[in-house]
């Protein structure tokens, strides 16, 4: 007999986290249909046969809280640490057009060199800059699977944090080495190594805990 079973579901922020509940329930054996809310935190379940333990348990596995309880915490999945990878190299090479070329700008134009900016007002910009490129690229990427308003959205409120500390992390390393807001071949090896390794860690936990990528 066809049975209704709803679950409060903890930490969904988007539809990308909806679509990971309902995906990881819809594999559990006896579930015949699965209608997952980020809005409401609700996962209605249609099913014949399965048990609310099974239930709880994909939830929780698939990184979301029920009635306050969540999985334990790992940092041994190799595979979401290959995913966060690949998130993080999209992220950082969103991220780099807009530092290294806001850098290459008043390091090779004139003009620019001219204003006679400060190196902590250069890396400033560059950061913002870097922001608002890495931002830009991944509401287009985002755009393939929802709304734009909702890429921008998403992009946004997922990113903030690994961009800072990605776009920190590179600035840091090229006042270091270079003493000044400078671009050489040298250098930019080093700036990429430090903005990916920076964020990784972070988004891994994001995407272990949430199903919530970095881009």
């Amino acid at each position: 007999m066809s049975q209704t079973t709803t679950i409060s579901v903890g930490g969904m922020t988007c539809t990308g986290c909806s679509g990971n509940v309902s995906s990881a329930l819809s594999v559990v054996e006896g579930i015949t249909s699965v209608e997952v809310s980020h809005e409401t935190g609700l996962a209605v379940i249609e099913h014949d046969g399965a048990d609310r333990t099974s239930m709880v348990k994909a939830i929780l596995e698939s990184g979301y809280s029920v009635d306050g309880e969540e999985a334990p915490f790992d940092w041994t999945d190799g595979p979401v640490w290959r995913q966060s990878a690949h998130n993080t190299k999209w992220c950082l090479v969103g991220c780099s057009i807009g530092d290294f070329g806001t850098i290459a700008a008043f390091q090779f134009i004139p003009y620019l060199d001219a204003l006679g900016w400060s190196t902590m007002s250069i890396m400033l910009l560059a950061m913002f800059n870097g922001i608002m490129t890495s931002i830009a690229l991944e509401t287009v990427i985002l755009s393939a699977q929802m709304a734009l308003k909702e890429a921008f959205r998403v992009a946004i409120g997922m990113s903030l944090i690994s961009m800072i500390s990605m776009e920190a992390a590179m600035n840091i390393v090229d006042v270091v080495l270079t003493g000044g807001a400078k671009l050489t071949l040298w250098v930019i090896v080093p700036m990429l190594v430090a903005g990916f390794l920076t964020p990784w860690p972070y988004n891994y936990w994001r995407l272990k805990k949430y199903g919530v990528a970095c881009h």
